[in-house]
């Protein structure tokens, strides 16, 4: 029988704080696309039945939508649901497909990194113009790529050091089905 030991209290704080985040990421998701629902309704309604369509429901709504986007690309990076080339994966030998997977990490915290600075300067650069439609600064709009590309950094950083410190469990083969006699 195998040993196993306890993960590290810092591996496990990491969790405890990857899980907040994600679980709190896919409910402003949620309620971003609830809101932003009631958004275009409303400018659906004023511009249809009231013949005054509000300026502020389409910027307010594409602000809305860049949020519950990036947050629920970062949510699925978390999950491990971002695109892949699963099928490589599938018929890499173990080391070639631990390589390709710390690879892959890495590469997504890179590119979470500098979504997220890029972002950043985005923002502040546009920081002091406002926004048509709503009185808020242009910058707004790059915010979202600062808080997904964060959180995809650090929900991929996560798996890095979980995938680098708990065993792998062996894959069950595929193609071991048993005939029917």
């Amino acid at each position: 029988m195998a040993s196993h030991t306890a993960p590290h209290p810092a591996l496990l704080t990491l969790r405890f704080v990857v899980r907040w985040l994600s679980r709190a990421a896919l409910w402003i998701s949620g309620i971003g696309l609830l809101v932003m629902t009631v958004a275009v309704a409303w400018q659906v309604t004023g511009r249809y039945l009231l013949n005054d369509s509000p300026s502020w429901t389409e910027p307010f709504s594409l602000l809305l939508m860049s949020w519950f986007i990036l947050l629920g690309a970062a949510v699925g990076v978390k999950e491990g649901d971002h695109l892949g080339f699963e099928i490589g994966l599938h018929f890499a030998t173990p080391p070639l497909r631990r390589a390709m997977e710390i690879t892959t990490h890495l590469l997504i915290i890179g590119f979470g990194i500098a979504m997220a600075w890029y972002g950043w300067l985005l923002a502040m650069g546009t920081w002091s113009a406002k926004m048509a439609g709503i009185d808020v600064p242009q910058g707004m709009d790059y915010l979202p790529l600062v808080g997904g590309g964060a959180l995809m950094a650090l929900f991929s950083l996560e798996r890095l050091v979980t995938d680098l410190t708990t065993p792998k469990v062996a894959e069950v083969p595929l193609g071991t089905e048993h005939p029917i006699d």
